[in-house]
């Protein structure tokens, strides 16, 4: 018995010795982890600016081959956080799947609504600034329409203006884009919920929407994954510069926020979220009725099983509602931004998405 407790009194300081030693490690290369920060860099794939628009800047990302599809291929972001989540790392950049797809690919950066810029409404973003930005790619390239891919808000927006201009879009990707605001599985449905949220009251405040109010909504989301376990794992894996490096490009983004021009965000929240009023056929910009069924080209769906933020039946609830014939669903155990991020969205889902995109160029191209 003596010998027993010995052994175990040995073990138990032989594995403190190990584990003060792995502290000092950690410690010691802090200063290293301090410099792999600062030299993270995201957004590396190089483009051109070749639009502006107030705040708004259109990018096309550069080619080293030419494009295999006269199709061009535009991603519509979101209002909220930066767009170069898209292009993240070389190896986790959606943008460039679909350059190495053969496409030639444009993105819109919104840019950061200043005070001035609160003004600004759902009709604005839809009817002007993205209009304005594919107006310009197809007189560009002289085609008739592109392929329009939009991220969670973006999407929504992409869907809007695919309503009203379905002669100008030749497919629509919808990346966990919210669609059918009946769908109550997020605490976002919960917060914006008129009994505990006061839009009108809080914009008219505010001006715009404030980042540090977005970013506190998102952090509220997780709270024990976003404030503990994450810190957690950045401590066990300080020894690890591949983790490390993912981990500060993901920090830099998440913490990135910008604010959301104030009547966008009020008329989001009321029309959208509370009113549901784009698959009642009641939503309105300006004179213009958008109507879902007028969307009539091939549409993929893209969704993550376990998305916090947009529930996969948002997206899907925009089927019943458009005319298009063609329409397929494609989804990945992720979360909203392990849809784009994660290295198995990257070896499944991307591969499948860019082929169904091709899949449709090459008819469109044969026509």
């Amino acid at each position: 018995m003596i010998r027993s407790i010995a052994r175990a009194v040995a073990s138990g300081q032989a594995a403190l010795a190990a584990e003060q030693q792995r502290l000092w490690r950690r410690v010691a290369g802090v200063p290293g982890v301090v410099d792999l920060a600062l030299r993270t860099r995201v957004g590396t794939t190089p483009y051109d600016v070749v639009y502006r628009q107030g705040t708004l800047q259109l990018l096309r990302y550069r080619r080293e081959t030419p494009a295999r599809y006269a199709v061009p291929v535009l991603f519509c972001y979101a209002l909220v956080n930066r767009p170069y989540i898209l292009d993240l790392q070389p190896d986790k950049s959606v943008i460039r799947r679909y350059l190495e797809a053969g496409f030639d690919v444009y993105l819109i950066d919104w840019g950061v609504p200043a005070h001035a810029d609160h003004y600004l409404t759902l009709q604005d973003y839809v009817c002007r600034l993205l209009d304005s930005v594919i107006s310009l790619i197809l007189r560009e390239r002289a085609v008739p329409r592109l392929h329009l891919v939009g991220y969670c808000m973006g999407g929504t927006l992409s869907a809007l203006f695919a309503a009203l201009h379905p002669e100008r879009v030749g497919t629509l990707t919808l990346l966990a884009a919210p669609i059918d605001f009946e769908v109550h599985e997020s605490l976002l449905h919960v917060w914006t919920d008129p009994k505990y949220f006061d839009v009108d009251a809080f914009i008219d405040a505010n001006g715009n929407c404030p980042a540090a109010f977005l970013q506190l909504c998102f952090l509220c989301m997780k709270p024990v994954q976003n404030l503990l376990e994450k810190n957690i794992a950045l401590y066990q894996q300080l020894e690890d510069p591949r983790f490390l490096t993912n981990f500060f490009a993901m920090e830099r983004w998440v913490n990135d926020n910008i604010p959301v021009a104030g009547e966008t965000f009020r008329e989001f929240v009321k029309k959208l979220y509370q009113s549901n009023e784009l698959v009642r056929g009641e939503l309105r910009l300006g004179a213009q009725q958008v109507d879902l069924r007028r969307i009539i080209c091939p549409l993929l769906l893209l969704t993550a099983k376990n998305d916090h933020l947009v529930a996969p039946a948002s997206t899907e609830g925009i089927r019943p509602h458009v005319a298009s014939t063609d329409v397929q669903s494609l989804t990945i155990d992720a979360g909203h931004v392990g849809l784009v991020v994660s290295s198995k969205a990257h070896k499944t889902l991307w591969p499948d998405a860019t082929r169904w995109l091709a899949a449709r160029s090459s008819r469109a191209l044969e026509v």
